[in-house]
């Protein structure tokens, strides 16, 4: 079983004297400057001259700096903006104002394991990872509790790197929930697999699957819909609560035989060998260079994807539903 840490094994006296630049105001970039700041821990943010999120960051109580400024005052640099600038804003405003004894700290490990970033000796380099979307980082710490979190050294020039990862994780709430211990390889190649095969690929894909199957059979969309979409949440809800078991035990025996009799000719053999395939491609890196590449071509693929699925009419009769649901939340964009 993977040793779990939690606060007592984590020293934040070893932030204290130290100034923290957080590169990235947005969901998770906000989330680790706030509780950071909450924490005592002095705090700079590092971004663009022209960023949106400047005025929020200042407005919060932040100190706001360039991001090469901030990176020459940071003691530890958390990048966190999204993977494919990473690169690009290492190499101009981070990198010239490394020297040692300094760390340099990720959220996710896609730039170190592929090899976008290639840090200098004498830097210790690591990441924090919290399971969890920036706005639970910030909520959960706000009321005395956390998110759990990865974390990994890739980096131990200064012998400390370890009691540094745990310190910031600390600093952030994720050891009063428990923080587990990993690579950079491996955070990288199971995030992005759970990202593409189950949490969102895999699931997007059922979903639109499942409410066309219905419809072409003649059902009505708005019934499509709940079956297949509204009441997915419900199920995880349980499933998050207290497992698959927990789920099962709590629907319908009818449901519960379905879910049980047909659910693996929905994951087939095929299905399996198509997951092991998505896992080499990440694996090879082959993944990794398709995604840096679209995005240096202005992301054509990407684009023309994201304008076919917002026009799948389970959007339209989705939005339309949830004018009748107010409690369900707004959209975030």
């Amino acid at each position: 079983m993977v040793k779990v840490y939690y606060d007592k094994d984590a020293d934040l006296k070893l932030l204290k004297s130290k100034t923290i630049a957080v590169i990235g105001y947005g969901s998770q970039g906000h989330a680790h400057a706030l509780n950071l700041h909450n924490s005592g821990i002095k705090v700079v943010v590092g971004l663009r001259k022209e960023s949106i999120f400047r005025k929020k960051a200042s407005k919060d109580g932040l100190k706001v700096m360039t991001t090469a400024d901030a990176a020459k005052a940071g003691d530890i640099i958390m990048i966190l903006i999204p993977d494919e600038k990473q690169g690009d804003v290492y190499r101009k405003d981070i990198a010239p104002q490394l020297k040692k004894g300094k760390a340099i700290a990720f959220g996710h490990g896609f730039n170190i394991h592929f090899g976008q970033i290639v840090p200098p000796a004498g830097v210790d380099v690591f990441m924090v990872a919290p399971k969890g979307p920036g706005h639970l980082v910030r909520r959960t710490y706000q009321e005395k509790k956390g998110v759990p979190c990865l974390f990994a050294v890739g980096q131990n020039s200064s012998g400390k790197a370890k009691k540094l990862a745990l310190a910031y994780a600390k600093a952030i709430g994720g050891t009063r929930a428990g923080v587990l211990e990993t690579t950079f390889r491996e955070e990288t190649e199971t995030d992005l697999f759970g990202e593409q095969a189950v949490l969102c690929g895999g699931t997007a894909e059922l979903i639109r699957a499942g409410y066309e199957t219905l419809i072409e059979a003649g059902y009505q969309p708005e019934l499509a819909y709940f079956e297949c979409l509204h009441e997915l949440k419900l199920i995880v809800d349980l499933i998050h609560e207290g497992g698959i078991g927990n789920m099962t035990y709590s629907i319908s025996t009818t449901a519960a035989y379905g879910q049980m009799s047909r659910g693996k000719r929905i994951i087939t053999d095929e299905t399996r060998k198509e997951m092991k395939k998505m896992l080499n491609e990440i694996q090879s890196g082959e993944f990794a260079r398709e995604w840096i590449l679209e995005n240096k071509a202005n992301r054509p693929v990407f684009n023309a994807a994201l304008k076919k699925d917002a026009e799948h009419p389970i959007e339209k009769v989705g939005d339309e539903l949830r004018k009748m649901m107010p409690w369900v939340g707004k959209k975030i964009k």
